[in-house]
């Protein structure tokens, strides 16, 4: 059966939607892999398998030293801002001193030059004029007056005369926040998690690949379940588990020891700057047709 007309047709002076497709014209479309969703044991901020791993309330799991380093750093930058902000409230509490008392000057001038102005008080009789030529309070008025246009001219066109923005330093937030969530996240909120290893695999080729299991049912722990932490002591298992035995028990599987309802912390898993998980794993690309743009190379999206 021969092909269709309309899609090998190619002696138009325009292109066909067909030859835009194959040039890879419009929005591209690829389901993310495996390799762009981060591991629920990796760090969040190193992406690194987890050492000595540390979570908070919300379920963001970090290494201890890259959360502890994050921590230090955000309130390094908190004291920095904090040191402008009240240095710029000093410097505008002097210059509002000093426009008070300029006002205050110039008021007292003002006063001065209207009670003695019509009379000019000279030290030398011969001066009968001032060195503008004129007499009296109109000449001190218009000489104070050229003066404080001189003062405030804007010329854009003059680097000394170029007005300049003020910055203003806002008040910064003393709280360190979380990394990966962006709420309030404190030192002592973080709890310890330990993760029940797979002592049955015993043939590995890297001793750094570890596998866990959940210590209940000892299904081994991937990022298709979901996960749950205890915040009282931080044995990890499976929400199955998690709902069934220690919401009931109210206490540890692992460890006996008694918890309520409100330690048990589901854990995040995915998400970071570069991967997405959930509902969000298709990656979008929108790519224009134009001379030049080597869209000739990109693939195609595929046909589902």
């Amino acid at each position: 059966m021969p092909q269709r007309h309309s899609k090998n047709n190619n002696d138009l002076a325009f292109f066909t939607y067909d030859e835009k497709r194959k040039l890879g014209y419009g929005t591209q479309k690829e389901r993310l892999g495996r390799d762009s969703i981060k591991p629920f044991d990796a760090c969040c901020l190193c992406l690194k398998p987890f050492i000595d791993p540390m979570c908070c309330q919300k379920g963001h799991a970090f290494c201890k030293e890259c959360i502890l380093e994050c921590l230090l750093a955000q309130k390094k930058d908190i004291q920095r801002k904090l040191a402008a902000h009240t240095a710029q409230q000093k410097q505008e509490k002097e210059e509002e001193e000093e426009r008070l008392m300029l006002q205050k000057a110039r008021e007292l001038d003002a006063f001065d030059q209207q009670n003695h102005g019509a009379v000019p008080q000279y030290s030398d009789r011969n001066h009968s004029r001032d060195k503008n030529g004129f007499h009296g309070a109109n000449s001190v008025k218009a000489t104070s007056y050229e003066e404080e246009a001189l003062r405030t001219m804007k010329a854009f066109w003059l680097p000394s005369a170029t007005p300049e923005a003020p910055v203003k330093v806002e008040a910064p937030s003393s709280c360190t926040s979380c990394p990966e969530g962006k709420e309030k996240l404190k030192l002592k909120s973080l709890f310890p998690i330990h993760f029940t290893e797979d002592k049955s695999e015993q043939d590995r080729s890297n001793p750094l690949d570890k596998s866990y299991i959940c210590p209940s049912c000892k299904v081994t722990l991937t990022n298709t379940l979901s996960l749950v932490a205890l915040s009282s002591c931080g044995h990890v298992f499976c929400k199955k588990c998690a709902d069934k035995f220690m919401v009931v028990d109210k206490v540890c599987l692992v460890c006996n020891k008694a918890c309520k309802e409100r330690n048990l912390v589901n854990l995040e898993k995915g998400g970071t700057g570069f991967a997405g998980h959930g509902d969000h794993l298709e990656a979008r690309d929108f790519k224009h047709l134009g001379s030049g743009s080597g869209l000739g190379l990109v693939r195609p999206a595929m046909k589902t």
